[in-house]
C-alpha cells in the first residue's frame, strides 16, 4: 500500500485557534493541544508529530528514513522527486517503529464499532483532498495524511490544514467521524498502537458491534 501525502491547502472553518508559538507552522489551542500546520508536502510529518503530540520528526529525519528504505535508488520511491516531501506509508511505519510504536492497517470491511479505543494511541488517515491555487479550487484531488487522537479526554481532528485543532468529542463521536472519513472510496486508516498491542491484537474487539 503505497500512499503518499499532499501539499494542498483545504479551506475550512475550525474552532478559534489558541496562541501561536515557536513558528507559524505550530500552534496550541485550548487544553494545550499540539498542532503542526501544513508546510510544503510535509503532511506525513505533521500527522506523525500531531499524533505523538510533540515535534519528534522533521523533513531531515524523514529523508534519512527514505534513504534507509531505498539506499540503492537514485530516485527515491518513498518521497517526492522534487524533495519537497510527499512521503509514503512506509516512511510513516518506519518512523513509528523508531518510537516503539506500530501502524496497523485498518480493514475497511470491519465496522469501527469493533475498535478497542483504549488500546489505540491515535489514528492516521489518508484521505482525498481538493487542490487549490490560492482561493481557487481546481477539479482535482490528491491524497493527504491527517492525525486524530485523544487529548485530555476528548478526541481531536489534528489535520495540518486546519487553522487549529477541532474537537470531535468522545468515543461515540469519534466512531461517527471515522466512519464518515472511511466512507470515501479511497480513504485509508492506520491505527497507532504500542508494539505489544499490535502483537496481541487487543486493538480489536469482537466484530459484534454490541460488544
Amino acid at each position: 500500500m503505497l500512499l503518499s501525502d499532499s501539499s494542498i491547502f483545504l479551506k475550512q472553518t475550525p474552532r478559534a485557534a489558541g496562541s501561536s508559538r515557536r513558528s507559524q507552522s505550530f500552534s496550541m489551542s485550548e487544553g494545550d493541544v499540539f498542532h503542526e500546520k501544513q508546510r510544503l508536502e510535509l503532511c506525513a510529518i505533521h500527522a506523525l508529530n500531531n499524533v505523538l503530540q510533540e515535534r519528534v520528526f522533521t523533513k531531515e529525519t524523514a529523508d534519512d528514513i527514505c534513504k534507509r528504505l531505498a539506499p540503492q535508488c537514485v530516485v527515491n520511491p518513498h518521497r517526492s522527486v522534487l524533495g519537497t516531501g510527499n512521503y509514503d506509508v512506509n516512511v510513516i511505519m518506519a518512523a513509528l517503529q523508531s518510537r516503539e510504536l506500530a501502524a496497523v492497517w485498518w480493514d475497511k470491511r470491519r465496522t469501527v464499532q469493533s475498535l478497542c479505543m483504549p488500546k489505540v494511541q491515535g489514528f492516521i488517515l489518508n484521505v482525498p483532498s481538493r487542490v487549490s491555487l490560492g482561493i481557487v479550487f481546481l477539479p482535482l484531488r490528491r491524497r493527504h495524511w491527517l492525525a486524530v487522537r485523544q487529548v485530555n479526554g476528548q478526541y481531536y481532528n489534528l489535520d495540518s490544514k486546519l487553522k487549529s485543532p477541532v474537537c470531535i468529542g468522545g468515543e461515540a463521536e469519534l466512531r461517527t467521524f471515522l466512519s464518515e472519513q472511511l466512507s470515501q472510496d479511497v480513504a485509508e486508516m492506520l491505527l497507532v498502537v504500542r508494539r505489544e498491542v499490535e502483537e496481541d491484537g487487543s486493538w480489536l474487539n469482537s466484530d459484534n458491534p454490541t460488544k
